[in-house]
């Protein structure tokens, strides 16, 4: 994020300097939007898997890639000592004018403290980008868990994105894993650096778990290839 148009979105929206919203798209899809004011959601307003997670939480909690800071806040409400990383500076920021307690600009692997709850929500897979670099995410997640502590994550196998109108799928077998993609994002005019973001089905997201040690028990699903993932080392 180099040019962190995310974090000046985020700020523009809290200042209510909005008159565009956020557009994405991918390798494999057109553009799209992604509303700033959803970003801003309450608990009422959060998917169902989201809902799900954060009742799960507890303890004291991590939640990366922590964006605006909702799922913080709502769990701060509950009375849970909650700490935000992130690595786009706008929305720490805004984390902080909303209200997070502890808030810092941290890319996930640069963490060092050791959690009872680790959040990694809204596609949470895609921070690990590629997978190959699976096991070193996941290793370092496994190293911040407190005992008996848990990682909630939610992702997409987004293998329907690629079946044509016979059922078939018509992805290059030499292009590597489907839920590989090139992410681009744009707001007013300027285009961010593009990123690698992943998404992931469950059974691969399992193999890689069972390779570094922890259990992966799908908790729910959605209702679009989506699901909740609570990775944790069985006793």
């Amino acid at each position: 994020m180099k040019k962190d148009l995310f974090g000046k979105a985020l700020l523009d929206f809290y200042n209510g300097n909005t008159s565009e919203d956020i557009i994405t798209s991918t390798n494999i899809s057109d553009e799209d939007i992604l509303p700033l004011d959803y970003l801003f959601r309450n608990y009422a307003e959060m998917p169902k898997l989201e809902k799900e997670a954060l009742k799960l939480a507890k303890g004291s909690i991590l939640d990366v890639g922590c964006g605006a800071g909702s799922h913080s806040l709502h769990l701060q409400q509950e009375g849970f000592n909650v700490k935000a990383i992130d690595i786009s500076k706008g929305a720490i920021e805004i984390c902080k004018k909303r209200g997070v307690l502890n808030a810092e600009l941290l890319p996930l692997l640069d963490e060092k403290e050791t959690f009872d709850t680790i959040l990694l929500l809204m596609n949470g897979t895609g921070i690990f980008q590629t997978v190959i670099a699976l096991p070193k995410y996941l290793a370092h997640l496994k190293s911040l868990l407190n005992a008996n502590g848990q990682i909630l994550i939610d992702s997409c196998d987004i293998k329907y994105m690629y079946e044509d109108e016979d059922g078939g799928f018509w992805q290059d077998l030499n292009s590597g894993y489907h839920g590989e993609l090139d992410y681009f994002l744009s707001y007013k005019g300027e285009k961010e650096a593009p990123m690698k973001w992943l998404y992931l089905d469950s059974s691969t997201l399992n193999t890689a778990c069972a390779s570094v040690g922890l259990h992966c028990e799908i908790v729910a699903k959605g209702e679009y290839f989506d699901y909740l993932a609570k990775l944790y080392v069985k006793l």
